[in-house]
């Protein structure tokens, strides 16, 4: 049975980290695919700043190149609305009907996973890939089946999109911190350049 991993975010920007995170549970898993797809209007993140679901489109498929097994979908990113991830977990089930599907998330988002939009809908469609984060618990939390989440063993890069944007934001240096060809993107595009 094929194995494809899902990795959803806002992808603003696209970091080492999240390219990290989804080499590992390619590695770890027998991935034969992972498919980014940055969210086009997350329900979860409120800011008002945040990148045109284009630009963070065309930043997640630079971030890729390169890599034969790393693919970017468009499926969240179109969807009008809240994109909730039960909605793409079944859309993509029946675009890979014999397909066993991984969702890659952090475990700062596992402990907050019973919160989520229809969370046993979600494990019925997949099985979690959680990364370790630095902070998060490290735990399955309790209530969920341990069956259903696979902890990948990661390199904890404590790297995040917020401290890439402050960064950008100053002018400052972005390298080894995204993809070069992300940081020139946002460079030439002086993207995160208003205020914080």
């Amino acid at each position: 049975m094929r194995r494809v991993g899902l990795f959803g975010g806002t992808f603003d920007p696209p970091h080492l980290g999240h390219l990290a995170v989804a080499e590992a549970a390619r590695d770890q898993l027998g991935l034969e695919r992972v498919v980014f797809m940055p969210a086009g209007t997350p329900p979860h993140k409120h800011r008002r700043d945040l990148s045109r679901a284009e630009t963070r489109v065309a930043m997640t498929r630079l971030a890729v190149r390169g890599q034969p097994a790393f693919t970017v979908s468009t499926v969240e990113a179109r969807r009008r609305g809240p994109s909730f991830t039960v909605d793409t977990l079944s859309q993509m089930q029946r675009r890979h009907p014999r397909a066993r599907l991984y969702l890659i998330l952090g475990a700062d988002s596992l402990d907050d996973f019973a919160n989520w939009h229809a969370p046993r809908e979600i494990l019925a469609l997949a099985t979690l890939a959680v990364a370790t984060r630095p902070g998060a618990s490290g735990r399955t939390p309790r209530g969920l089946p341990k069956r259903g989440v696979a902890w990948l063993d990661n390199p904890g890069l404590a790297v995040s999109s917020s401290a890439i944007r402050e960064r950008a934001r100053q002018g400052r240096s972005l390298r080894y911190l995204v993809p070069d060809a992300v940081a020139r993107f946002i460079v030439r595009h002086r993207l995160y350049r208003g205020a914080p």
